[in-house]
C-alpha cells in the first residue's frame, strides 16, 4: 500500500517511515501541512498517516479540504493531543481513527490494516481516471486528454483542474477554489482564480464543439455540458 506521512518532526517521520516500509509499504513523507495537502489532493493513497500540529496548514485543515473535495483517502491521525475532547474533534474533522504519541509501530500498522481491509470493502480502489464528456485526467500519468488529443497543463491549472473534475456539473464558489487548490483561508483580493480559469478555459475549449467550462455569475465555476 501507498501511503503518504505528513508529519513535522523529522525523527518521528522516519522511525514511522521505517516500520512502515519493512511492512511492505511504499511512503512519501511531507514534512509541513502546506505540502501534505498538496499530495493528498494530487496523488492517489491507500492511506494517510497524519500529524495533528503542523507548520503552515494543521491537519484538522486538511482532513476538511479533503473531504470537502470528496477525497475519501482513509486518514489516521497522529497526536500528543490525546484528551477526549481532541480525538472528538479529529473523528469529526473526517479522521478514520486516532492514535495518541507515543505509540507502538506495531499498533499503527494494526490500525492500517483495519483501515485498508475497511476501505477495500467499500470501494474497487482510488480513483486514478476522471472523466467529464470527452475529458479525461489521468492522475497516474499526471496526463489531460480532450477527445484524444493531450492538454498540456501547467501544475497549478492540472491543481484547478483536477478540482473541478471531481466537482463536475457542480457550481465551484471562488472560496472552494482558494481553499481547496491555494490553501487560501482568506480572500487575497487577487485576480489568480481569474487569470487562471481564463487559461485553463482556453486550453480544455479551444477548438471544441461545446465548452466545458462555465462561468456562473454571481457564483462560480462549473465543469459540464452546458444545461438548459
Amino acid at each position: 500500500m501507498r501511503v503518504l506521512v505528513v508529519e513535522d518532526d523529522r525523527e518521528a517521520a522516519r522511525f514511522i517511515e521505517r516500520g512502515l516500509k519493512e511492512a511492505g509499504h511504499t511512503v512519501d513523507l511531507a514534512s509541513d501541512g502546506r505540502d501534505g495537502l498538496f499530495l493528498a489532493m494530487s496523488e492517489p493513497y491507500g492511506a494517510i498517516v497524519l500529524d495533528r500540529m503542523l507548520p503552515h496548514v494543521d491537519g484538522l485543515a486538511i482532513l476538511r479540504a479533503l473531504r470537502g473535495s470528496k477525497i475519501g483517502t482513509p486518514v489516521l491521525i497522529l497526536s500528543a493531543l490525546g484528551d477526549v475532547d481532541d480525538r472528538v474533534a479529529g473523528l469529526r474533522a473526517g479522521s478514520d481513527d486516532y492514535l495518541v504519541k507515543p505509540f507502538a509501530v506495531s499498533e499503527l500498522l494494526a490500525r492500517l490494516d483495519v483501515l485498508q481491509r475497511r476501505a477495500s470493502a467499500n470501494t474497487t480502489g482510488p480513483v486514478t481516471l476522471l472523466r467529464v464528456a470527452d475529458l479525461e485526467m489521468d492522475l497516474l500519468k499526471r496526463s489531460v486528454k480532450r477527445g484524444g488529443t493531450r492538454i498540456d497543463l501547467q501544475p497549478k491549472e492540472f491543481q484547478l483542474l483536477e478540482f473541478l473534475m471531481r466537482h463536475a456539473d457542480q457550481v465551484v464558489t471562488r472560496t472552494m477554489l482558494l481553499e481547496g487548490v491555494w490553501d487560501y483561508h482568506f480572500d487575497p483580493r487577487t485576480n489568480v482564480i481569474d487569470v487562471h480559469i481564463s487559461n485553463l478555459r482556453a486550453k480544455i475549449d479551444r477548438g471544441a464543439t461545446q465548452p466545458l467550462l462555465h462561468t456562473v455569475r454571481g457564483s462560480g465555476y462549473r465543469l459540464g455540458l452546458a444545461t438548459d
